[in-house]
């Protein structure tokens, strides 16, 4: 299929310098009109095959979390627009690139997609000294959604505000401590993004997974934690933590009352989790954009932006073109903190 469809952008492009060559355009529209035949008659077979194969979903991460909640509730909708189903799977383990490492050696014919955060996408090129796959290789296809970082901080810390927040940090150098989902995870590159930015330095203790650091938090086992805002907002209204500010450039609904880092004066601190759909390299474009159309659709459905609401998470559904403008933006971004911060995972 994806063969097919390389051909079919190729003859298009050298229509043209055909008639040239023949110099008779009556005969070049015969040609045309029976090639045309031909290609319908092969793209119809492989569209029925295509259409016979499930869309296989790959989560690089394991069930329960959001990056796994989000695309069940995108391929419970999907399935009606691909009579032979669309599968999800969950291939886990160093930091997504196993399951990144599967999609990348998949065929490119538009039945298997990775579906991830940045990890496996646009920062583990940096944290990883050898990988098995090129990340700057992907199809971009869509981003199902984002959800903004959020500083949160144990509720007995002396502060109020950002501002109070770094005026604390600079009287106590090195003394505050922060948790993070493990070492070279969002939440500690967005805590070395905030030091950048502010001048501060706090101290790392790296956690496995986002449930023990917010657990350590709450209990005041350490002083902070930069986390996505869906797991943090129910311990906030509950006033086990307190939340300082939001790292987007809006505030959030979920939050209305919680400023962002731009009202409280840290210029740049912007730290959003996203959750993109790419395909293998090779992949051809019209497949992406197909793909990319019928995920936008069901993201525009009143029941699925209530579900991605619940789980603090802002539905998107860019065009191959946008998605592809962020991820260099944001592998970008994260590289500048990796190498500034000096964060390696081997």
């Amino acid at each position: 299929m994806a063969k097919l469809f390389l051909v079919a952008e190729s003859y298009a492009r050298h229509t043209r310098s055909f008639e040239y060559f023949v110099g008779d355009k009556s005969m070049v529209q015969f040609l045309n009109r029976r090639i045309a035949l031909a290609f319908a008659i092969l793209l119809t077979s492989a569209s029925l095959a295509y259409a016979a194969k499930p869309i296989t979903f790959v989560i690089p991460f394991p069930p329960g979390g959001t990056a796994d909640i989000l695309p069940r509730i995108v391929a419970e909708k999907l399935r009606s627009t691909y009579p032979a189903g669309v599968v999800v799977e969950n291939k886990s383990g160093a930091g997504g690139n196993i399951g990144a490492d599967f999609v990348a050696r998949s065929d490119p014919d538009g039945t298997t997609f990775l579906v991830s955060p940045p990890g496996p996408i646009a920062i583990n090129q940096y944290l990883y000294k050898s990988m098995s796959f090129d990340p700057t290789k992907w199809v971009p296809v869509t981003v199902l959604a984002t959800a903004p970082n959020v500083l949160d901080v144990r509720s007995k810390l002396p502060v109020k505000n950002v501002a109070e927040f770094i005026a604390y940090l600079k009287a106590h150098p090195g003394k505050v401590t922060y948790a993070s989902q493990g070492n070279g995870s969002t939440s500690h590159l967005t805590a070395n993004l905030f030091m950048k930015l502010t001048g501060t330095r706090m101290t790392h203790i790296p956690y496995r997974g986002t449930a023990p650091a917010l657990a350590a938090l709450v209990s005041g086992q350490v002083d902070v934690f930069f986390d996505n805002i869906s797991s943090s907002a129910p311990y906030d209204r509950s006033g086990q933590l307190r939340i300082l500010a939001v790292a987007d450039e809006h505030r959030s609904l979920d939050l209305p009352q919680v400023p962002t880092f731009a009202e409280s004066h840290v210029a740049g601190m912007n730290a959003v989790t996203f959750f993109a759909v790419v395909a293998p390299p090779g992949t051809p474009m019209a497949i992406a954009s197909s793909m990319q159309k019928a995920i936008a659709a069901t993201l525009a459905l009143p029941d699925v932006k209530q579900k991605f609401t619940a789980q603090g998470a802002e539905p998107r559904g860019w065009s191959p073109k946008q998605t592809g403008q962020f991820m260099r933006a944001e592998s970008s971004k994260w590289e500048k903190v990796i190498n500034s911060a000096h964060v390696t995972l081997g």
